[in-house]
C-alpha cells in the first residue's frame, strides 16, 4: 500500500484497515476461508425498514461503497485466484493471460499464483525483503566507491 508503512507496532502488518489509514488501495485480495459465498455476496444494504436485515455483502461494498479499482478472490483451498475491474458502475471479470495470470495495468504487474519456482517473470518483494535488496545494494555501492578511493565513513 503506497504511503502506509510496511509495518505496524514493529511488526510487519498482515492487515489494512480503511477506516484507520483513509487511503483507498487500488486492489484488494480477499482470502477465501470458506467457500468463497462471503467474498462474492452482493446482497445490497437494507433500505427500508419492512425488509428483512440482511448483512451488507463484501462484494457489493467494494463494488458499490468503497468503489476499490481492483478486487480479487483467492480460494487458497483450490489455488484459484479472481479478478474483477471497476468499471463506470459495476465489476466486471477479469479474464486471464495465457500464464492464469491477471494483468494490472497501473500497477505493471501481474497477479497470479506460482507453484514451485518462478522463472519467467518477477515476484513482488515484501518491504523486508526490498530493505534487505536495497542494503544490499547501498553495500556494493560503497564498497565500489571506496576501491576508487572514497570513503563514506570519513567526514
Amino acid at each position: 500500500m503506497l504511503h502506509v508503512p510496511p509495518l505496524l507496532n514493529g511488526e510487519v502488518r498482515r492487515y489494512y484497515v480503511l477506516w484507520q489509514e483513509y487511503i483507498c488501495p487500488l486492489i484488494v485480495l480477499e482470502f477465501v476461508s470458506g467457500d468463497g459465498t462471503e467474498e462474492r455476496d452482493k446482497t445490497p444494504p437494507v433500505i427500508s425498514d419492512f425488509q428483512e436485515h440482511k448483512k451488507t455483502g463484501k462484494f457489493w461494498v467494494y463494488e458499490q461503497r468503497i468503489r476499490i479499482p481492483f478486487y480479487g478472490i483467492y480460494e487458497v483451498k483450490k489455488y484459484a485466484v479472481e479478478l474483477y475491474s471497476l468499471t463506470s458502475n459495476d465489476y466486471e471479470f477479469v479474464e486471464a493471460n495465457e500464464r492464469s495470470h491477471f494483468s494490472i495495468p497501473q500497477l505493471g504487474i501481474e497477479l497470479g499464483i506460482c507453484h514451485g519456482r518462478y522463472n519467467q517473470g518477477n515476484l513482488l518483494l515484501t518491504g523486508e525483503e526490498l530493505a534487505q535488496q536495497e542494503y544490499q545494494r547501498a553495500e556494493r555501492l560503497a564498497e565500489k566507491l571506496c576501491q576508487i578511493g572514497i570513503n563514506l565513513d570519513q567526514e
